[in-house]
């Protein structure tokens, strides 16, 4: 029996998708193959436990795939070890606490408020509720982080694990001095790299293999996957609290993880879609998926010279890699709410953000967040983009004006039409 009342509503989104700008920083799109691969027999099976060890019988064929999918992931990044089950780049840091971790330790992340991310001790996420949350952040004057005060303050909570990464944040990360600062107070050195993944695995941002103990990040922001993530180490190392097995050999942290992501937060993994990460991390394993990312990053700059060019202020003065974060008080003196509610009238999509210092709760807010890998999985180009920020420009400078908007939304939708939603591979 078809289900019209969905079919109807994918046809919804669908339209919504082909015909307008998508502008969030943290979404993309899939190849058709990956979308494609999604939606396959895999779904039926349970295979819970790792390859070659199952608590299910039959699960000889989803051990090769996951198995692929592990492979084609460590030589995408270079990689000793990965764990290719987490649902979700949050679900993926929740597994990675609750293997390193005891409740009220302390963390030191960087701050939601700048440009963090919910899971790195937001008090309103488990990783704030669980655990002794401490920050750094932005400087006022630059938007760029002080690596001294960052230094500082690990020197002053003494963290159990210190994150580096963010969902708001345009600048690369130095995680060689980010490991210093770790090793300096004992700490523990993840970096999350959901949004950036898809640049460093083309080498085109800074690496934190080399330099970070474990590596986490999501497979659909700017790696063009399906949505799930992934745990990383460049080289599996002895956990750090001198655990032994029975025999009194190490624990390796690779099976301290592997236990915190299965049982610790999962049950059975979700094989169709570690069959379409297998996919995605193979298509960027490619001279097209590499072009790709040069092209998300020169459209990115393009966006933020135009943006400023027109007055806007960019937090940390520009861009480095697929995003920027606009504090809309600079210029225009109006929300964030206000600003994405009329964007999204003129089909154009983006999300209100907080900014450093935000005298706006995050339900309003005082900025935008702008991203360009989808308008980039589309085809577009720089004088593509040119003409987008105009759109927006002048979008915020009309917010009350339905007509003038309705205009800018067919143009919007006319030249949208043209580009298929399935990148070029």
């Amino acid at each position: 029996m078809k289900d019209t009342a969905i079919q109807e509503l994918i046809a919804s989104e669908t339209h919504r998708q082909v015909n307008g700008v998508e502008l969030i920083a943290s979404e993309n799109y899939a190849s058709k193959e990956v979308i494609d691969t999604i939606g396959n027999v895999f779904n039926n099976k349970y295979a819970e436990g790792y390859p070659g060890k199952r608590y299910y019988g039959g699960c000889s064929v989803a051990d090769q795939v996951e198995s692929l999918a592990i492979d084609r992931l460590n030589t995408l990044f270079g990689c000793e070890y990965s764990n290719v089950q987490p649902h979700s780049g949050a679900q993926a840091n929740a597994a990675i606490f609750l293997a390193l971790l005891q409740a009220g330790d302390p963390i030191l992340g960087f701050d939601l408020s700048h440009g963090g991310h919910l899971s790195h001790g937001s008090q309103v996420n488990f990783s704030g509720k669980m655990y002794d949350a401490h920050f750094y952040g932005v400087e006022a004057d630059t938007g760029v982080i002080d690596m001294d005060k960052v230094a500082d303050k690990a020197s002053q909570v003494k963290p159990k694990l210190i994150i580096c990464g963010a969902s708001a944040y345009s600048q690369d990360w130095d995680y060689a001095k980010f490991r210093e600062i770790a090793d300096a107070v004992g700490a523990i050195l993840l970096a999350d790299i959901a949004h950036p993944a898809g640049m460093i695995a083309t080498g085109l941002l800074n690496d934190p293999i080399p330099h970070c103990h474990i590596v986490s990040t999501t497979t659909h922001k700017t790696l063009r996957g399906p949505r799930g993530g992934v745990i990383m180490m460049g080289k599996d190392f002895e956990n750090p609290w001198g655990r032994t097995t029975k025999k009194g050999n190490p624990i390796m942290m690779s099976n301290v993880l592997n236990m915190g992501v299965f049982p610790g937060m999962q049950g059975g993994p979700l094989m169709h879609v570690i069959a379409a990460k297998a996919v995605a991390f193979n298509e960027a394993n490619s001279p097209a998926f590499e072009s790709y990312t040069r092209q998300v990053i020169a459209n990115a700059k393009v966006m933020a010279d135009t943006f400023t060019d027109l007055g806007y202020k960019i937090i940390s003065g520009g861009t480095s890699n697929h995003l920027m974060l606009l504090d809309l008080r600079h210029n225009l003196d109006i929300s964030g709410k206000t600003a994405d509610a009329a964007l999204g009238k003129a089909h154009i999509t983006v999300n209100k953000n907080m900014v450093p210092f935000d005298d706006k709760s995050p339900f309003v807010t005082s900025g935008i967040r702008i991203g360009t890998p989808a308008i980039t999985s589309r085809g577009l180009v720089e004088q593509d983009c040119v003409q987008i920020v105009e759109w927006i420009d002048a979008v915020l400078k009309h917010v009350d004006n339905e007509s003038f908007i309705a205009d800018i939304k067919s143009k919007v939708e006319a030249k949208m039409s043209q580009y298929s939603v399935y990148p070029t591979l």
